[in-house]
């Protein structure tokens, strides 16, 4: 079990002190008891992301591409307070994802892995085996990965990069060559040339080709393939014998996705005076951690509680899509999670290994 029991040498820039055991326990505490709150007011809808002036979460019936984060957020704050009905409501949360099983999307990483990694239910873990055969079945070896998907619209043949995180770990449960080739081949595509590209489009005559949506700039895209890469790293999957067939070796990988400067990054690097995305932040201090690189971890976490979460719990500034304007300052139910998860670790709640 990890723990923390010294804050890291030096501040976060312009911090007088550093993030403390007592600091971190706080913060967790406000996360979870918002979540509490959260849930009360959802019932059993899914929270997606919620204005900050007026509190109003906007919420899907079936969890959308986002449910697994909050069925996980669930489960923490259950395994903070040891409470019947806090474990009840993870277990009620857990089982509406079912009606994702089947759903063509890769996203059933994000959701069925994050959604029960920290359930201690016969009944998560059944439904987490039947999601990963089904996106198992899902694998086009001729493509080398699960394509994005219809379930949400648009274009089926697509390598996205949140498509990749989630998925690693998931499908290293049922076929860890699968898991590796799909992760292998995201790299290859995502990392060819510079500046990456986080999306591109497979056709039988052109092949794959680059797509603009999400932007090269996109702070989530590197934060997502870093969190990957350190899932793939604590499920054995990059051997030496690995043939990556791309341009940067394993060992390269956290050198190349991990930010050159610790802060919360602009949502879309081309406009760096606009808005932040904490949730990209607080992807990144997880994936450190994952990497045991927690004193770079907890730079990114005092930054974020110090400036943007809010004493009740609400980590703010997060950007669910700069391009159609949708939510660009909000508070983002993945990002809750991933700081919660982040700070989880911190003090010494759950392993980083276990999500």
């Amino acid at each position: 079990m990890s723990t923390y029991d010294d804050p890291p040498t030096g501040p976060a820039p312009g911090d007088p002190a550093p993030m403390t055991r007592a600091r971190a326990e706080a913060a967790l505490s406000s996360l979870l008891d918002r979540a509490a709150l959260t849930h009360a007011q959802v019932g059993g809808r899914f929270p997606l992301f919620a204005e900050p002036g007026t509190d109003r979460w906007t919420t899907s019936r079936r969890g959308s591409w986002t449910g697994g984060f909050w069925a996980g957020l669930l489960w923490l704050r259950a395994r903070v307070t040891g409470d019947a009905a806090d474990r009840e409501a993870a277990t009620r949360c857990t089982g509406r994802l079912a009606a994702m099983v089947d759903a063509d999307t890769v996203t059933r990483g994000l959701i069925f892995w994050y959604g029960t990694a920290l359930a201690d239910d016969p009944a998560a873990k059944a439904l987490r085996d039947r999601a990963a055969h089904a996106v198992l079945a899902s694998y086009e070896p001729e493509l080398g990965l699960v394509p994005w998907g219809s379930a949400f619209g648009g274009e089926r043949l697509l390598a996205r990069v949140d498509g990749v995180p989630g998925i690693v770990p998931l499908l290293s449960t049922v076929s860890p060559e699968v898991a590796a080739a799909h992760l292998r081949r995201h790299l290859q595509l995502c990392l060819a040339e510079q500046p990456f590209t986080w999306c591109l489009r497979y056709d039988t005559d052109a092949g794959w080709t680059p797509r603009d949506e999400p932007p090269r700039g996109w702070a989530r895209g590197p934060a997502w393939l870093l969190l990957a890469v350190a899932d793939a790293v604590q499920h054995h999957l990059t051997g030496p014998d690995d043939d990556w067939s791309g341009p940067y070796e394993p060992a390269d990988l956290l050198g190349v996705l991990a930010p050159t400067t610790l802060r919360v990054p602009p949502a879309d690097a081309t406009y760096p005076d606009g808005p932040r995305d904490t949730s990209a932040a607080a992807l990144t201090a997880f994936a450190l951690l994952k990497f045991g690189r927690r004193e770079q971890a907890t730079v990114l976490l005092t930054q974020l509680v110090r400036d943007h979460l809010t004493e009740d719990g609400r980590l703010l500034d997060g950007c669910y899509d700069l391009g159609s304007g949708t939510a660009v300052r909000h508070e983002l139910v993945w990002g809750s999670f991933f700081l919660a998860c982040a700070l989880a670790v911190l003090t010494g709640v759950i392993d980083a290994g276990e999500v």
